[in-house]
């Protein structure tokens, strides 16, 4: 389970996150949704303890990442919007060193060659990252975060840049981890996506959450374009 218990984060004058609150529970896939500049991927990066946040606490199983940081990081798995991948490694070595830190044994070779195979990525992972397309990139970061078998996959946009075979994958991933009791937090523009294959959402405005429940009770009466246009219009109106 991951808790977000009143999060702020500022920059200089700005509230980024304004006291943030959610839970994620096992077996979870968690929609993060919002207009550009809402404050999402800011949530995301204080979950990943990648930026440090001003009050509040995140725990994951009751483990603090503010306290425990490298404790938490050792079960989160986390894939950027635009990952920045070492481009002098060739593909195969980067996967290597991600297994290396989280000290993936013999099993990494199985787990690799699983998926790089159904990704469309073995034929490539011998060449320089720096030859890959942006989709490319994007496919190997998965493999790369799936290779420690995480408890807890936090994804920032994850669907942009992939084929139709691949987007597909990665849904099939993303529920078969939760199968498992694992949670999954991502953030995401296409509605649809996150619709069809989320049973949990938040929808976040100008830092504030403004609206979080189960998916099939928010949409009982309404699509989720519909409920996030109107709310977007009630806080601009």
């Amino acid at each position: 389970m991951i808790e977000i218990k009143g999060v702020t984060k500022k920059y200089g004058k700005k509230t980024a996150l304004d006291n943030m609150s959610l839970t994620i529970n096992k077996g979870d896939i968690f929609a993060f949704v919002g207009h550009n500049g809402a404050g999402k991927t800011t949530c995301i990066k204080c979950m990943t303890d990648i930026i440090e946040f001003d009050s509040g606490d995140i725990l994951y199983d009751g483990v603090s990442i503010k306290d425990n940081p490298l404790e938490c990081k050792k079960n989160i798995a986390y894939i950027p919007d635009n990952p920045d991948i070492y481009e002098f490694l060739k593909g195969i070595d980067y996967l290597n060193f991600i297994a290396d830190i989280y000290e993936v044994g013999e099993e990494r070779l199985e787990r690799i060659n699983k998926y790089s195979s159904e990704l469309g990525l073995k034929e490539a992972l011998g060449n320089p990252i720096g030859s890959y397309s942006q989709g490319m990139k994007q496919k190997l970061a998965i493999i790369g975060a799936l290779i420690h078998e995480p408890k807890y996959l936090i994804l920032d946009e994850p669907f942009v840049g992939l084929d139709p075979v691949a987007t597909r994958k990665l849904k099939d991933y993303m529920k078969e981890m939760t199968d498992k009791g694992n949670c999954i937090f991502f953030s995401t523009h296409v509605l649809e996506v996150a619709e069809k294959l989320c049973n949990k959402l938040a929808i976040i405005k100008d830092g504030k959450l403004i609206k979080s429940g189960d998916m099939d009770k928010l949409l009982q009466d309404k699509s989720l374009e519909d409920i996030f246009l109107e709310l977007e219009d009630e806080k601009t109106t």
